[in-house]
Order: C-alpha cells, then structure tokens, then sequence
C-alpha cells in the first residue's frame, strides 16, 4: 500500500480535526480558517501509513516535527538481538518527541499500530514561529514536562511494581488518554493493542501477559477482546495499578 500524500493546495486536514484547538498543533498553525501565507504552503503536509510500518527509524536525520493525527503508534528502541522496549504508545494529537523539534536525528523510532495518519511540519518553520509566539514556548514546554513525568512513572513502574502492577498501571494510563480523546460508554475503550505491545511495553513476556489478562478476566477486573478494553471492576484495577 503506498504511502498518501494530501497536496497543501486543497483543504488541509487540520480543518476539520477534532483535537484544533488543543496544545502543540493549535499553537503552530493558529487558527485552521486562516489560510497560511502562500510562501510557507509547503511547510506542512500530511500522510497516512499502513498499520504496522515504519514512520521514523532511530538516528534517521529528518527536517521535519511529527505529530499523529489519527490512528495508534508506538515509540520504541530495538536492541542487537531483536528485544524491543516499548517507550510510549501515540495517540491523535500526540507529538512524537519534544526533542524533535530541535533535533534532526530521533533516539528511537516509531511504528504504526494501526493505520495512521500524520502531520509532518517543517522543523526550521516551527523554530522562526517559536520567536515570534510563546504559546509554541508554552506548549512545547507543557508537553516535556508530562513526557518527564510519563518517564519517572515508567522507570518506577518497571523497576518496583509487580506484573499485574505493571499491567494494571498500564491499561489505567491509556484509559486516561482514550477518554480525553472518544466519548467513553459502559467502560468500554477502543484498545488496539496485542500481547506483545503490552509485553513491550511493560517487560515481559507475551506469555505471562496473556496468563495475567486471563487471571484479570476470571476475577472480574478487565476484559480484553477483539480490539475492545471492557472494564468491569474499575475500584480494583486502581487498586492494583496506582503509584500513589
């Protein structure tokens, strides 16, 4: 399936986003109704990428600030020996990195979970538009400080939690994120992910994730199936899942 480009001379996806108006992408472009000077049109284009190919691969050099504008990804590094240590999952709205936005090389890379689509914008554009609006300041600001926090929680969670802690903090954290974004009914969440970005994800094993989800089920807690998080027993899943 070939890559799709969308031509900055029709109507800018961007228009008609449902997450306009929040954070990063809002800051950048100002509002969707005005038109961009006709001198930076090529400054910003978007493209969808098949579920499960590469979007950025480690030290690649690009001129370019991602942001997901629909769909999964997930951030991660590969080791010698074909182990992967999921970083983060991407949501719509959610910058790939900070550090990209004054950085050509990426630390880690980025794959599609499902079929996305993303914003690509010009790395130089967003740094002579950072001088002149400190909302992009702000905002960038805004996003490093949650993905510092997003990593003290992991290290703390990798290192001193349980397996059932672990995975309970984890399907707790992107529950948060999927009812920011979806209007949430009967606990019920879109969930893409398979045993093994959950293994990734949290340091284990597919196996033993799959022996814990099934041990989650029998007691009544969650319910993982068919790309659905069904969430019976939220009180208990907090319980099991809190840092605090």
């Amino acid at each position: 399936m070939a890559v799709k480009k969308y031509s900055m001379k029709s109507v800018s996806p961007c228009a008609a986003c449902p997450r306009f108006g929040l954070g990063f992408c809002d800051a950048v472009l100002g509002k969707a109704s005005e038109p961009a000077p006709e001198k930076n049109e090529a400054w910003q284009h978007h493209r969808i990428v098949p579920a499960g190919k590469p979007i950025v691969a480690r030290n690649q050099s690009s001129p370019d600030v991602f942001v997901l504008c629909g769909g999964w990804g997930f951030r991660f590094l590969q080791l010698a020996d074909g182990r992967r240590q999921i970083l983060g999952f991407l949501l719509p709205g959610d910058l790939f990195s900070v550090a990209s936005v004054f950085e050509e090389r990426a630390h880690f890379s980025v794959k599609a979970l499902t079929a996305v689509q993303i914003s690509a914008m010009r790395r130089s554009e967003i740094q002579l538009r950072m001088l002149d609006n400190p909302e992009i300041v702000m905002a960038l600001a805004k996003t490093c400080v949650a993905e510092t926090e997003s990593s003290d929680q992991m290290i703390t969670e990798l290192g001193q939690c349980s397996a059932e802690e672990r995975i309970a903090f984890l399907l707790l954290n992107l529950m948060k994120r999927i009812s920011a974004r979806n209007v949430i009914r009967e606990q019920q969440y879109p969930f893409p992910l398979r045993q093994q970005h959950i293994a990734d994800a949290v340091g284990l094993t597919s196996v033993h994730v799959s022996r814990i989800l099934g041990t989650f089920r029998d007691r009544g807690i969650v319910e993982l199936s068919n790309g659905v998080l069904k969430v019976a027993d939220l009180n208990e899943l907090k319980h099991l899942g809190s840092l605090n």
